[in-house]
């Protein structure tokens, strides 16, 4: 879980490295010991409490996290809470069990975070500024992983303890791997004649008026930080982008393209180190007079090479004993090498292709070096205006105008926008998924929204329209398609049925089909990863139960248009590990054992969860 975030930490602002954090473990509701005042808790574990406010942040980091995905926002919210719940009663379950972590290892495992260093280096500075922006103090966010690393402790003693045995490998693979034999016919969705009456839409258009409205829109005014804006203020002379060319003159060499060939001449049980140099001298006279792919073809040991004329591509240092590179790197085009040594034996190296390195001079990139050059000096302005910002418009929640005074930014105003779509700042998903937060439609400014790593946006709510119903004759001709669409779709159920019933009576699919004029389909052999059946056909075909004493296992399963397959499930044969099954078999059996271990430790959590003293109000 943690040790994972080694690997993944990115991004400019601390946003990240929280929702990365409070996925698996207890770190949400930051601010929930501050100013609590009588506010009434949305939930209680023993004697913790988290309010509304625990909830929201929870669930706005949760909707960043899975952007992209249409989920309910009760929904997201009830699983925020329930998560918050959850990991509480793990954290106060490992705390009573006396499991405990150093100082000193959360604070090893803090500076092992990509997220906090600079050049591969942790960074106090960055560390520093990534907190404040969180409003929460070093003392805490080290308590905060110390919680993470214990509960991390905990849940690998239980997973990493888990074991599968060979009954449980073999019995993975005869799931896994299974065949089913099935016949089945389709049954299509055959559009009504009858037009639905007037009273009907009316009917469903009352029914389901919450299908039928202009989704709600805001507009916001808005800040923007940009590292490319600061940038553009930095000043330059000559002087200091020579001395920035100079120490960044890497970024503007070409390195030297250099490609060889060899012929081996090997040293082995069969030949000594004097016979394998003799053969070396001798193949190097016989070079003036022969071309060396040829010769490589018929005389080199190296005898994959030795097909493509001992074709060894680009030399790279740090690849070959430094005999040969040194050997390699000083040859001029096509010149050859006298017999060099290596571990392996003689080598005749030959220089096949060379293009000399280039440094690019100064002059020919001075914009490029300017650019860059601003970018490095503007980066530690961007990040403590960064934090700036991120104080000033938590301090003045009413206004951005003493943000944009401070820092010099101009308050730009967006067009209405809806959570689906928007124009101008409001294409980034990230700001409409902000703009739509209760803090922001409460009329505070916003936290501060990262777009990429270099620009930071802090909204303000500036027009709110609610969704509204739209008029039932603007919606008629829908209304009209859904319930055709519905009619269509039920009629083919009910045909569906009738198959269905006659076939577990007993009779042949071929004759009720041919009666139906529908096509038997027959699929044998059919095993899970088969791509050319619908997935949705192919889930429930191996979904359902077995044929019981020669009977088939006869049901309907409903393909995405809304078609209805009746299926025949003739067949099952159990499947058996295959040879590549049984060279993954170690991984296999290791990927088992975990997801053993995985299930049992969210059955505890669950148990201490019903046995915690857990009190719930439903989230607004």
């Amino acid at each position: 879980m943690l040790t994972k975030i080694r690997e993944k930490a990115q991004g400019a602002f601390a946003w990240g490295i929280l929702i990365i954090i409070c996925v698996p473990f207890a770190l949400w509701g930051i601010q929930n010991y501050l100013d609590t005042g009588k506010e009434a808790p949305v939930a209680s574990v023993g004697d913790r409490d988290f309010f509304q406010r625990d909830v929201n942040r929870a669930y706005e980091q949760y909707a960043q996290n899975l952007q992209g995905m249409t989920i309910d926002e009760q929904s997201l919210k009830a699983q925020a809470l329930e998560k918050l719940i959850k990991d509480e009663v793990l954290l106060q379950y490992v705390r009573a069990k006396g499991l405990v972590t150093t100082d000193d290892t959360a604070r090893d495992f803090i500076q092992s975070l990509a997220y906090f260093q600079v050049d591969g280096k942790f960074d106090e500075k960055r560390y520093k500024t990534m907190l404040n922006l969180q409003k929460m103090s070093s003392v805490e966010f080290v308590n905060r992983i110390k919680n993470a690393l214990i509960m991390e402790q905990f849940q690998r003693s239980i997973i990493d303890s888990s074991f599968s045995t060979k009954y449980d490998v073999e019995s993975f693979f005869k799931i896994q791997n299974q065949q089913r034999d099935v016949d089945y016919v389709t049954v299509d969705v055959q559009k009504p004649a009858e037009q639905p009456s007037d009273e009907q839409i009316t009917a469903y258009y009352q029914q389901h008026q919450d299908l039928f409205q202009t989704p709600e829109q805001v507009s916001v005014e808005y800040v923007e930080l940009s590292l490319e804006d600061i940038a553009k203020t930095i000043a330059v002379t000559d002087d200091k982008l020579k001395a920035f060319y100079e120490e960044q003159k890497d970024q503007y060499t070409t390195a030297e393209r250099r490609k060889i060939s060899h012929i081996l001449f090997a040293i082995n049980d069969k030949t000594d180190e004097k016979t394998a140099l003799e053969k070396a001298l001798k193949a190097k006279q016989e070079l003036a007079n022969k071309d060396f792919a040829a010769l490589a073809a018929e005389v080199s040991d190296d005898k994959l090479t030795a097909k493509t004329g001992g074709d060894l591509g680009l030399f790279n240092v740090g690849v070959m004993e430094k005999s040969f590179e040194d050997a390699a790197s000083v040859l001029k085009l096509s010149e050859v090498s006298n017999p060099v040594k290596s571990a392996f034996g003689y080598h005749l190296i030959k220089v096949t292709e060379l293009m000399p390195g280039e440094v690019k001079p100064f002059d020919a990139v001075k914009n490029e070096v300017t650019k860059a050059y601003q970018k490095a000096q503007a980066e530690n302005a961007f990040y403590e205006k960064g934090e700036r910002l991120t104080e000033m418009s938590y301090e003045h929640p009413d206004s951005l105008k003493t943000v944009a005074d401070n820092l010099g930014l101009t308050v730009n105003k967006s067009a209405l926008f809806t959570k689906d779509k928007g124009d101008g700042i409001a294409t980034d998903e990230k700001v409409r998924n902000m703009a739509f937060t209760e803090e922001v439609l409460q009329g505070n400014n916003s936290t501060p929204v990262e777009l990429g790593t270099d620009r930071l946006v802090v909204l303000r709510l500036l027009e709110h329209k609610a969704a509204a119903a739209r008029d039932i004759k603007d919606v008629k001709p829908d209304i009209a398609a859904t319930l055709l669409a519905d009619k269509a779709k039920q009629q083919a159920l009910e045909k569906a049925k009738q198959i269905k019933t006659r076939l577990q009576a007993g009779e042949s699919i071929q004759a009720v089909a041919a009666e139906n004029k529908l096509q038997v389909k027959t699929s044998t052999g059919l095993t899970r990863n088969k791509e050319d059946l619908p997935l949705a056909l192919s889930q429930a075909i191996f979904k359902a139960a077995k044929p019981v004493a020669g009977k088939p296992s006869v049901f309907i399963a409903e393909l995405p248009a809304g078609e209805q397959a009746v299926v025949s499930l003739t067949k099952v044969t159990a499947g058996v590990m295959t040879e590549d099954d049984k060279k993954q078999l170690d991984l296999a059996t290791k990927n088992i054992a975990k997801a053993f271990g995985q299930t049992e430790f969210n059955a505890l959590v669950n148990s201490l969860q019903a046995d915690a003293d857990v009190s719930v109000n439903a989230p607004k």
